[in-house]
């Protein structure tokens, strides 16, 4: 990793907490929600109480509602949605506003509803999903009629499964229900968000991406089936289960079935029949007689002080199960200061007193800040709570969490008085089993729930931010502008070996060879790996440009991450791609490509080997590896990809396709020659009309004569591609293909050059036909004149009415027309630094203004690379709003790999490699 974690661990912040801006947006949301939801809140309301006190049901006048009233404003309170003008994603917002590029045109048109910008501020909040409400068309879903409860029904959950959605999100339930029926016809998100936006209302891939929740009801319905077996599932327990709305509230129900646990204290004594005594305790206090249940003999009812305990145990767990007792501990932790409270464990100090340990006490070291750390958990930082599981997880570090004891008071007091008060006057003995039910619920059930909730909550929500910046970084680091046109050596650096040089022509990689008097006229550009003897390679060729070596060329020279390139090197696809070559200069030769050609280099890398992000073996392993491969296909979808000669690797992360259906029209490709248009693709075998109508937008056919080099392409990546075109096709096979091959044109499209979806071509031709212009115009400025003339003098919204389509998808395809041939949303994105000369750590000096890149954010701060050899860190502290752009004040994520910057050097400390820098301004 680029930002090693060890060295991270100091440079935490305080403890202080940003001062939250808390702006709760409910108010876009009521209009769209009321007809579904407001009828049915009474009913979502009543499963929330378990049942089984069925008895108690005449204290209905101690049913207070007031404490349900804290759960309406709970997801605008943590959540936002706040994007940019003219951009729902942030790295777009930067390139031209190209990454939002349009939704279908198989639906009817919505109207507009234009409104100014809603100014807000969103800096030190957590990672926010970026969604346009205001100015986004307010349309309905038209071929989506289902309510939210019929579409939830099959889920057999007590609770609606799209006003949840709309609930923990804080997204329009219209949206969720469009959104919860596109995953479910098994649309990817790439074709969701650009074809599909007027459905999602302008949402961005991330935030689609959290509108899903079918997770928790599959667990209940696992849980409910096992319980089914096992034969202890009773109705009242599959009541409880289906009203369950969070995983802790479904663990805490399922607890005491599980397997391998003791039967809960409650259990056994309702097997032994003092439920009953338990109800009377509370309903008819006066006739109840605890002697009468005295059984000499029975373990358990031996004796007055055995019933005694029993039907305490049983109140117990009857206040720790009820949802109106829950709701109100919580709301009585809400108003309280609950405080996270880490220190170092017994285990750690016992094996740093053991003579000759030499592991321990230097951990210990690591989590300095951590041994006596005490943090409100509404103020904790994500990299403070991820730091303090590691630290519990390596057993160095204990973490509890204390709630006040007024907490505890007020909440006995309350049960006591009103939830739980018998029902008419209570003997003194029968009153001090109810306290003492009260104090053991609370001590034993209650808090250690409340415990891992607050711990749940803080590690689901630092994971979520360590993703989301992790996602981030990737997408940046993806994005990063190819260097197009120039010939590239790549360079491995390193003593043992000496370094590894790679000769990369402009579209291909050729040869390789030694500096000397015939490749010093063949490259212009050097590209340097950041790892072992980096610096003084950069030194050796700093010194030959100064003297002028490479003349006449201009050479110069950069430094790129070689984060997995050791990794690819020897990866089954390395060894396919370049079976020639050895190891060492397969890693020069990636090199040189991460600035050749960034995306289609690095996918071929697992994400999280690139060096990118923090913590990121400490949150959830599946989570991250969603969320990474969805960025991966994001990127390469929305970039495009030319069919006929991007690599199997690159293929497979379009949206649609995978691993076998690449292979597949890899497979064609050699077999059958460069793809003429779009609609050979379903010639393909195994790639039917779905996995077609997904991916046909995302891949470019270009004209023929960009396609004189196909040959010796499948020639370098496929070598086998003569013997598989010579291997006879087998009989009675590929029928079906065969058939439909005769219907499908072989003529090319001047369309499968531009973004604009086969499903739209129709609408893009009768534009064309509108305005006067043709395919043969595409791109050129003529067309250009025409389209700004029309849509000037009719305006988008009337010119989309009349072409029966949506102005989204009117502006996709005005994009697509408009576009210069080859166009690249990357084109506007940073580009690799190029540098003639060196400086060194000696050189800077406190109060020093530089220009630098960042090259890795984190959660306390980001990476800066300054040309010194070690990057500098820009505390999160310095990164204030007034000194980022406007387009970046509403977003937590406030740098990201790849922008630069202008720092000014606050501190060095050359024995520990360390700078300390102050953001000035980010540079465009």
């Amino acid at each position: 990793q680029s930002a090693s974690e060890d060295e991270t661990e100091e440079w935490q912040p305080e403890s202080k907490a940003p001062k939250r801006q808390q702006k709760a947006q409910p108010s876009e949301k009521k209009p769209a929600v009321k007809r579904q939801a407001k009828p049915k809140e009474p009913k979502e309301s009543k499963p929330k109480v378990p049942r089984k006190p069925v008895e108690r049901k005449p204290r209905a006048p101690r049913a207070p509602k007031a404490p349900r009233a804290p759960k309406a404003p709970k997801p605008p309170k943590r959540l936002s949605f706040i994007v940019p003008d003219g951009s729902c994603n942030d790295n777009m917002s930067r390139a031209g506003g190209r990454w939002s590029e349009g939704p279908s045109s198989s639906h009817q048109p919505y109207g507009v509803k234009k409104e100014e910008p809603e100014e807000d501020f969103a800096f030190d909040e957590p990672s926010l999903k970026r969604q346009k409400t205001s100015s986004a068309p307010q349309g309905r879903p038209t071929r989506l009629p289902t309510s939210g409860r019929a579409f939830g029904e099959d889920l057999n959950m007590n609770w609606d499964l799209i006003q949840l959605l709309s609930e923990r999100t804080g997204v329009e339930q219209w949206v969720c229900l469009n959104i919860s029926q596109l995953f479910r016809e098994e649309n990817t998100i790439p074709f969701i968000v650009r074809y599909r936006k007027e459905m999602i209302n302008h949402m961005d891939a991330d935030a689609v991406r959290d509108v899903q929740l079918v997770a928790l009801a599959k667990k209940t319905q696992t849980i409910s089936q096992t319980l089914k077996k096992e034969g202890v599932l009773t109705a009242e327990l599959e009541q409880a289960l289906r009203n369950c709305r969070t995983a802790d509230e479904l663990d805490h129900v399922y607890a005491p079935y599980k397997k391998g646990s003791k039967l809960s204290k409650a259990c056994r004594a309702k097997q032994l029949g003092l439920e009953s005594a338990a109800q009377a305790l509370l309903q008819s206090p006066r006739t109840l007689d605890l002697r009468a249940w005295v059984k000499p003999g029975t373990e358990g009812l031996s004796t007055v002080e055995e019933v005694s305990t029993g039907v305490e145990q049983i109140l117990a767990d009857m206040i720790a199960k009820d949802g109106e007792s829950l709701t109100h501990i919580r709301s009585l932790c809400d108003n309280s200061m609950v405080m996270l409270q880490s220190s170092v464990s017994k285990t750690a100090l016992k094996e740093q007193q053991k003579e000759g340990h030499q592991g321990k006490p230097k951990d210990i070291d690591k989590f300095h800040l951590y041994c006596d750390f005490t943090c409100s958990v509404q103020r904790i930082q994500h990299h403070q709570t991820l730091a303090i599981n590691r630290g519990e997880n390596l057993k160095i570090l204990t973490v509890k969490v204390n709630i006040p004891d007024c907490v505890k008071s007020d909440f006995c007091g309350w049960c006591l008085n009103v939830r739980w008060k018998p029902n008419g006057y209570t003997r003194e003995e029968l009153m001090k089993i109810l306290r003492d039910a009260v104090e053991d619920s609370y001590k034993r059930l209650l808090f250690p729930l409340l415990s891992r909730s607050y711990r749940t909550k803080l590690t689901v929500s630092a994971e979520k931010e360590s993703i989301a910046m992790f996602v981030r970084n990737l997408r940046q680091r993806l994005l990063v502008c190819p260097v197009r046109g120039r010939v590239i050596m790549g360079v491995d650096p390193g003593f043992r070996h000496g370094c590894k040089l790679a000769i990369l022509s402009p579209t291909i990689s050729g040869y390789r060879g030694k500096i000397g008097v015939s490749v010093k006229r063949l490259c212009n550009t050097v590209v340097i790996g950041n790892g072992t003897a980096c610096r003084e390679t950069e030194a050796f060729f700093a010194d030959l440009i100064s003297r002028r070596f490479f003349q006449p060329l201009d050479v110069s020279y950069c430094i790129t991450s070689e984060a997995g390139a050791s990794i690819y090197s020897v990866s089954p696809a390395a060894v396919k791609e370049m079976p020639d070559l050895d190891p060492n200069l397969r890693s020069a030769v990636s090199i040189g490509r991460r600035v050749q050609d960034p995306l289609a280099e690095l996918v071929k890398i697992d994400p999280k080997h690139i060096g990118i992000g923090t913590y990121q073996h400490d949150v959830s392993q599946s989570s991250l590896k969603a969320a990474l491969d969805g960025v991966v296909q994001e990127c390469v979808s929305f970039v495009g990809v030319d069919i006929n000669i991007c690599s199997e690797t690159l293929m497979r992360h379009v949206a649609g396709l995978n691993i076998g259906r690449a292979k597949s029209i890899a497979e064609w490709r050699e077999t059958n020659g460069p793809f003429m248009n779009r609609d050979q693709l379903r010639l393909v075998k195994g790639l039917g009309p779905k996995s077609y109508q997904q991916c046909a937008g995302f891949i470019r056919i270009n004209p023929l004569d960009h396609l004189n080099n196909h040959r010796t392409v499948c020639q370098i990546h496929f070598p086998k591609s003569q013997a598989a075109q010579e291997k006879p096709a087998a009989k009675g096979k590929g029928k079906g293909k065969t058939k439909a091959s005769a219907a499908v044109p072989t003529l090319p499209n001047p369309l499968d050059q531009t973004c604009i979806h086969p499903e739209s071509y129709a609408v893009a031709r009768s534009f064309l036909s509108l305005v006067g212009g043709s395919v043969d115009q595409m791109g050129r400025p003529e067309l250009r004149q025409c389209v700004e003339a029309s849509v000037k003098c009719q305006g988008l919204e009337a010119l989309a009415e009349t072409l029966n389509t949506t102005p989204d998808t009117l502006q996709l395809i005005i994009d697509g027309l408009t576009q210069p041939p080859g166009f690249d949303i990357r084109q506007d994105f940073e580009k690799a630094d190029f540098k003639r000369g060196i400086v060194s750590m000696s050189d800077l000096r406190e109060g020093v203004v530089l220009t630098g890149r960042v090259e890795n954010a984190t959660l306390f701060g980001a990476f800066v690379d300054i040309g010194v050899g070690r990057n500098g860190l820009i505390h999160k502290r310095y990164i204030t709003p007034d000194k980022l752009p406007a387009d970046q004040r509403r977003r937590s994520l406030a740098l990201g790999p790849g922008e630069k910057v202008e720092v000014r050097v606050l501190n060095v400390d050359p024995q520990r490699g360390r700078i300390g820098l102050d953001l000035i301004r980010v540079l465009r």
